[in-house]
């Protein structure tokens, strides 16, 4: 064999060698991948399931009503078109639990002509008892402007809700 012939036999198989290093390689790593992903896969099922569901957040954070405060979101399920739907919260104590309290709620929009709020609907309601969350779900159709609610409660002095801007 000449020296030529043997330096290609050689080179040829140094390529084949590298090619069969290369491709043993590439099979172990994917055995010991794929053996790890089998390991991770195989651990045991959480005890408890959790199921994740999607709402709409409401345009403020939905507080437990306190007293003397009055908060104000809006709901999801407003309805077509513009109409937007609220919810009204708030605690009222009564002072005389041995008698009834009747209470009132005002929705009032904010008038830049006369630079005032004046009443766009109002609701009232009462309770027996000596404290209870009250609340009032005013909706507003095709009106976009400024909005605040007023609860009042017999015997004490109205609280206001932080304004609210509605728009279509």
């Amino acid at each position: 064999m000449s020296t030529t012939r043997s330096a290609a036999v050689l080179a040829s198989g140094t390529a084949n060698t590298a090619k069969l290093f290369v491709a043993a390689l590439a099979f172990t790593s994917a055995y010991v991948g794929f053996s790890a992903y089998s390991s991770a896969s195989s651990t045991p099922e959480p005890a408890t399931t959790v199921t994740l569901s999607a709402q709409e957040v409401p345009i403020t954070e939905q507080l437990p009503a306190q007293a003397g405060k009055v908060t104000v979101s809006v709901l999801a399920n407003g309805g077509a078109g513009c109409v937007k739907a609220y919810v009204a919260r708030s605690l009222v104590v009564n002072p005389d639990p041995a008698h009834g309290v009747a209470y009132g709620w005002r929705l009032a929009r904010w008038s830049p002509a006369t630079k005032s709020w004046r009443t766009y609907f109002v609701d009232y309601d009462g309770f027996g008892s000596a404290a209870q969350t009250v609340e009032w779900r005013p909706r507003i159709t095709r009106n976009p402007g400024w909005y605040r609610v007023e609860l009042a409660v017999e015997g004490a002095k109205s609280i206001t809700s932080d304004r609210f801007q509605v728009s279509c």
